[in-house]
Formats: C-alpha cells, structure tokens, sequence
C-alpha cells in the first residue's frame, strides 16, 4: 500500500478517535497525526492524506476561524505540495441538533485540498443519516466520510472499516 497520512483536528475527542480507528486499520506503517503537530510533516513524502475534522457553529455557519486551527493550517500553508495527490477526507457532526449543517466542515477542508491541486476520493453515500441539510453533499453523497457519534455511535466502526476499504481500492 502507498504511503498514507492521518492528519486530524481537534485533538482529545470524536475526531481523534475516528482518526485512531482509520490509523489502525491501515495498519502501522502509515503516520497519525494531529494537526497541531503536522508542520513536522513533508506533504510530499505521501502518496495519500487522509484529513479529519468536527463541525462546530461558529467556525462554520458564521465563517469566524480564530478558534479553526485547520483555517490556520490553510493560511500558513498556501503551497502544499500535494497537487494531484489524492486526499480523503472525513468529519463528524450531530445530524440531530445540528440537522441543517451536518458535517458541513467536510466541504470546507474538501475545498482547500482541491485549491492546491489534490483529487479527492473516498465519497460515502447519505443513506442512513437523519438530517435536513449538508454542505458537505455533492450528488447524493458526501464528499468524504460523516460520522455522528452523537446519535449513531454504534455505526461508528462499521463505517470506518467500510470506508477504509473502499479508500484503499480508490488509492
């Protein structure tokens, strides 16, 4: 398998979690890393990345990105050299309480990785999912990976080990 890297933000919670799970099954000789540490990473020693994110109100809905460290990580670094790349990306979210803008974060790290010239894979189908509206849907799927441990934990394995499967054939 080619060389994959795990890069996820926020740290402590779901996401790091869904970042380990991804990690682990792709086995060992892969990196995980958190994005606060990804400046130690060469972008271009990978054949694939794999980014995560949460959805969370301000970030998004109100286009504020003090608190984004991805926001951050995309301002620092205009010129990654990840074009033609493919990058996977995946988000969690809260399909119920949040049912208007679930896992709308996906678009926005979909749309800084296309800016640098990454093809984007691993598009996960809606069905399943309880929610009203998405930035993160292009053409009845989404753009990468929605996860809700909020109201769906128990899919939460199932749907990383499908995903990871259909990344590696997309890889």
């Amino acid at each position: 398998m080619k060389k994959i890297a795990v890069v996820y933000w926020p740290t402590g919670g779901n996401t790091e979690e869904a970042a380990r799970k991804i990690y682990s099954l792709l086995g060992s000789d892969h990196t995980l890393v958190n994005l606060n540490d990804a400046d130690t990473l060469d972008f271009g020693d990978y054949d694939c990345i794999i980014a995560g994110c949460a959805t969370t109100g301000a970030e998004t809905w109100q286009k504020a990105t003090a608190g984004n460290n991805w926001a951050k990580f995309f301002a620092a670094n205009a010129s990654l050299p990840i074009a033609k790349k493919k990058v996977a990306v995946f988000g969690l979210g809260d399909q119920i309480l949040y049912h208007n803008n679930f896992c709308d974060q996906v678009e926005y790290l979909r749309d800084e990785f296309v800016k640098r010239g990454a093809v984007i894979i691993g598009r996960w189908p809606v069905e399943g999912y309880q929610f009203q509206e998405s930035r993160a849907v292009e053409d009845g799927h989404f753009m990468g990976l929605a996860l809700d441990e909020d109201n769906q934990p128990e899919l939460t394995g199932k749907r990383i080990a499908e995903w990871v499967n259909q990344l590696k054939h997309e890889i």
